[in-house]
């Protein structure tokens, strides 16, 4: 069996997390990580867990996140991490950490999703000499603290690489006034945020005649879940 600690074990996603490795036959776990560890198995740090997990599964937050990933390290506990709206230096950061442990970091843990990161860069290696306007549009729950979403920065990423270009030079994020014509190697990512909406992620190719779309919409966050289960 595979021991498992759960970062963030009482939010949204850590949660289904827990419930998941607890309901999994060749899943153990070992402890529960929370700000207050109130309740049985529930602690405040890996390094207060009587039983030494294997695997830590991380959805918080930037600062959280790289804390305990410094954990894991000092540990040589492999981690899952699926927060989302890190820093380029905390990337950095996590980048030089997997060079000790093994770091699985991805901004979407649904097979859905990442199949949309692979459709993504096909259609755009097709198109990209070929007039056509890329864009980026993500719908979350309002209770969504980052914007744009990690996964819409990664398709956006995806994108920028395909067509040779720094995103930081190329992204637009909303317009407003008197802009201008769009610039053609402009990539515009758009948020918008509502009600209980779990994900919904689509990327426009447009040229004169005609839209392609490529969309992905969760429907349940267990798909995410059983996704970062299976990490």
């Amino acid at each position: 069996m595979i021991k498992v600690a759960v970062i963030g074990a009482f939010g949204r996603m850590g949660s289904l997390i827990s419930k998941l490795c607890r309901e999994d036959p060749e899943i153990e776990l070992v402890g529960m990580i929370e700000k207050e560890a109130k309740g049985e198995n529930v602690y405040t740090s890996i390094f207060e867990m009587p039983r030494k997990p294997q695997v830590a599964i991380d959805f918080t937050s930037p600062d959280v996140s790289v804390k305990f990933v410094e954990e894991c390290k000092n540990l040589g506990i492999a981690a899952v991490i699926g927060t989302t709206g890190f820093s380029s230096t905390q990337i950095e950061r996590i980048e030089e950490i997997s060079k000790d442990i093994p770091i699985l970091l991805s901004p979407n843990m649904s097979l859905g999703v990442n199949l949309l990161f692979k459709i993504t860069e096909i259609a755009t290696e097709i198109l990209k000499d070929r007039g056509y306007d890329i864009e980026i549009f993500e719908i979350h729950h309002r209770f969504k603290k980052d914007a744009p979403s990690g996964t819409a920065m990664k398709l956006a990423e995806i994108i920028a690489e395909k067509i040779g270009k720094k995103l930081e030079d190329v992204a637009v994020y909303g317009r407003q006034g008197i802009i201008g014509e769009r610039k053609p190697e402009e990539i515009g990512v758009l948020a918008a945020r509502m009600g209980d909406v779990v994900g919904d992620h689509t990327v426009f190719f447009a040229t004169l005649g005609e839209r392609i779309e490529l969309t992905h919409r969760a429907t349940s966050r267990e798909t995410f879940a059983r996704g970062a289960v299976e990490a």
